[in-house]
């Protein structure tokens, strides 16, 4: 899987958006056990799946910004 672009970040639905939230943060649990185990193979996975939760995270605070000031 590759790295979400803010492009497609802001092309989601709320809805959508909080589905690829917990879709990625049980991804992020699963791989920390593989860590803990040693069977976690891409390391670097779990910085962009952290990422990817923040890029989400950001636009999801910036639209409720906007709609609160509308």
């Amino acid at each position: 899987m590759e790295t979400m672009k803010i492009a497609d970040v802001r092309d989601m639905t709320p809805d959508q958006m909080d589905d690829e939230v917990v879709k990625l943060r049980k991804e992020a649990f699963n791989m920390r056990f593989q860590r803990a185990t040693g069977q976690l193979e891409n390391t670097a996975r779990l910085r962009e799946i952290r990422r990817t939760i923040a890029r989400i995270k950001t636009i999801q605070g910036q639209r409720r910004k906007a709609e609160a000031s509308a």
